[in-house]
């Protein structure tokens, strides 16, 4: 792996008042085997199902031919020529901004008509060499698209926005002509200088909050950013289920406590191993934050201790429909879903002994093993939120 940072992507959206559906749509895609990670931002033209179905059409043509390494101009024709051609206006329309970060961190941006990108160097804007592109053939010839790319670093933010960021606002006093491009670019350096290591779904947020606050809390039209936030990971190790090896027991309680990160103990026997080894105590807690699991329990240094396999199995569930709008509880699963989410780089130590505990009949029967549940975990995490993740088995 060339690239010696970690890439947070995330995004906010709120819909245009009244509209049960947005308008825009954000995908990104990490692309394993070329160590590539793109994303798309597309606003369909209007609001509603009819904008959405354009934004998704766009950006998931966007996406598939920047994965086939498709020139850029080729790419932008396919697209404009491509979507269905609106019976009002008589055009078809949307806009598109894609993000193509290469294996070596060269980052390609081609916009079109999107507003302009900001690019963030820690608090400070900057701005790349861009170039026009100018479609040659089909109905779209003469249309002018623009491209970029530079070599990103540590502490270096991408944030893409929507129209109805850019043009919130507009009418008010405050913003007779809407928030614009210089506006969004002050706010997001002042939230940057106030708070340096700012995630990017917690930046997102504070900039779409901020668009709909200028709309007088009735968006105008779609609001979406996107945040690509390049960082050193935020590392995170779960421990889970005792040593095949008894005198493994040692080596894990070493990891435990030589691990740069935050540490996570899921499961009884792991917890007492690790507690035996480093001559430490469990405090149990007689509060049940979550009926359907026990409570978790208190050890210095390691933060967070739970039961293992029940939990685990509620955390796969709650990953699954996890996103930015879902409200997580105070139960035990709940605490790992949002330590994980705040975490970049997860490495998982999964024990291998049999716990006999787990061999009673009278248990669900679609209690899984715990291999099986961490392998679940681990493929959502990949897939669904680009986490940098590795399983080890002791």
């Amino acid at each position: 792996m060339n690239r010696d940072f970690f890439i947070e992507v995330n995004s906010q959206q709120r819909n245009h008042h009244g509209e049960r559906i947005c308008g825009d749509v954000f995908l990104f895609r990490n692309v394993r085997e070329e160590n590539r990670i793109i994303a798309v931002l597309s606003d369909g033209m209007g609001h509603g199902v009819k904008a959405n179905i354009l934004a998704t059409l766009t950006s998931t043509m966007a996406l598939n031919f920047t994965m086939e390494h498709k020139e850029p101009d080729k790419i932008a024709e396919i697209i404009m020529n491509t979507l269905p051609v609106c019976s009002d206006r008589k055009i078809s329309y949307s806009t598109f901004t894609i993000v193509d970060i290469e294996s070596d961190a060269r980052t390609n941006i081609l916009e079109y008509d999107n507003p302009a990108c900001l690019i963030l160097k820690g608090d400070q804007p900057y701005e790349p060499d861009w170039k026009d592109v100018i479609l040659e053939s089909g109905r779209n010839a003469g249309k002018r698209l623009r491209k970029c790319t530079f070599y990103p670093a540590k502490e270096d933010r991408i944030i893409l926005i929507s129209d109805g960021v850019a043009q919130s606002g507009m009418g008010s006093p405050s913003y007779p002509l809407g928030w614009e491009r210089d506006s969004v670019l002050h706010y997001s350096t002042t939230m940057i200088s106030g708070e340096p290591s700012i995630s990017a779904a917690k930046l997102a947020s504070k900039i779409t909050t901020m668009a709909y606050k200028n709309d007088n809390y009735e968006a105008k039209d779609d609001i979406s950013c996107a945040i690509l936030y390049f960082r050193e990971p935020r590392k995170l190790l779960l421990c889970t289920g005792p040593p095949y090896d008894e005198e493994k027991d040692k080596e894990l309680a070493a990891r435990v406590t030589g691990y740069n990160g935050k540490v996570i103990l899921s499961g009884g026997t792991t917890a007492d191993i690790v507690a035996r080894e480093l001559n430490r105590k469990i405090v149990d807690n007689l509060v049940f934050e979550d009926k359907e699991l026990p409570p978790e329990s208190f050890m210095e240094g390691i933060d967070i201790v739970t039961e293992g396999i029940l939990t685990l199995q509620k955390v796969n569930e709650l990953l699954k429909h996890y996103n930015n709008s879902v409200k997580l509880g105070k139960g035990p699963a709940d605490k790992i879903v949002k330590t994980i989410m705040e975490s970049d780089e997860i490495n998982f130590i999964v024990g291998t002994r049999i716990n006999t505990a787990h061999q009673d009949p009278a248990l669900p029967v679609d209690l899984e093993i715990r291999r099986t549940v961490v392998k679940r975990i681990a493929r959502i995490l990949e897939d669904k939120w680009l986490k940098l993740v590795s399983i080890e088995y002791i």
